[in-house]
């Protein structure tokens, strides 16, 4: 695949922060070419769980990002080809607790009551929500995106630095993701390694999810024909080998909150690493006289802040 003969932008990155972005700007009348050294379903992006929500993040713009997010995602759902579905489902926690105030922005919002909740939860609540079957759904973005006139470039190799692109186009915009430590120098990027469980779907629906956040949260996601079930969070752990027992202790933690999964054939193992910043990169600055626009750094709430992140993206390069 080559770049196009006169590009106006280049979007570096095809996770789901690049391709939502490269669609956003297409759409919007803009020449997008778009560089990877992987293909959508290699990257972090393809074994993200994936569940919308504004996760606990020491950012005050992601609550906007991820609001601004919903009206699109919302859209999408409406094509059973997308890998998305509004779905309900239930957060529960084992102490008191309440609900965080975004939840009274979406729909289907309301208290659990005693006899909805799993043993041992006290307090909880049912909502809906957009759920991702993240490999259809990167196969959707990208189908998207090249019906606009985008063109899509594999390397052969990682970038190195912005120079050689910034011959090409006079706009780039860097969704590198955990990438963007060595492309552009970020040390405030770092890797956070995580791992899900997928099984057979033994007849649920919805999703279930612990409040509040920890490196062991317990959540399930049905999808008609698998569930996801997790997670892990493990900060500073850069391999990308799956461990069984870990996973064991996964299917243990899901199965205690529905004892269903703990029967469900398991069909395999998958890790990746959520590209962890103190504060996502989201601005816009120059190098060698060019514009470029950063935007990563959204550790594990990629989907969640795509379609906000990549609006402010085009509003940005004007």
């Amino acid at each position: 695949m080559a770049v196009s003969a006169d590009p106006e932008v280049i979007v570096v990155g095809c996770g789901v922060a690049g391709l939502t972005t490269a669609l956003v700007l297409s759409e919007a009348g803009r020449a997008v070419t778009v560089v990877c050294d992987r293909e959508p379903q290699r990257t972090t992006s393809a074994v993200a769980g994936a569940l919308w929500g504004p996760y606990v993040f020491d950012d005050p713009r992601v609550l906007e990002w991820s609001l601004r997010s919903l009206p699109d995602l919302t859209a999408i759902a409406a094509d059973p080809r997308s890998g998305v579905r509004i779905t309900p489902g239930i957060e529960a926690s084992r102490e008191p607790a309440r609900p965080p105030a975004w939840l009274r922005s979406v729909s289907g919002f309301a208290p659990c009551g005693p006899s909805e909740l799993p043993p041992g939860f006290g307090w909880g609540w049912t909502y809906r929500a957009p759920v991702f079957d993240m490999p259809v759904y990167l196969g959707y973005l990208m189908g998207r995106l090249l019906a606009t006139g985008a063109t899509v470039r594999l390397l052969d190799s990682p970038l190195r630095d912005l120079d050689q692109l910034l011959e090409i186009a006079p706009v780039v915009v860097n969704c590198a993701g955990l990438g963007a430590r060595d492309l552009v120098g970020d040390r405030q990027v770092t890797p956070s390694w995580g791992q899900l469980v997928i099984t057979e779907n033994p007849g649920i629906e919805g999703f279930f999810s612990d409040f509040p956040e920890s490196e062991d949260p317990t959540y399930w996601i049905a999808h008609p024909d698998h569930v996801v079930l997790g997670g892990m969070v493990r900060h500073g752990r850069s391999d990308l080998r799956p461990d069984p027992e870990a996973a064991e202790r996964i299917v243990a933690r899901c199965a205690a909150v529905l004892p269903a999964l703990g029967h469900a054939e398991v069909r395999e193992l998958r890790v990746g690493l959520r590209p962890v910043r103190p504060r996502v990169r989201l601005e816009r600055g120059s190098h060698h006289g060019a514009v470029v626009v950063h935007n990563y750094g959204h550790g594990g709430s990629g989907v969640t802040l795509s379609w906000g992140c990549a609006r402010q993206v085009q509003s940005l390069i004007g």
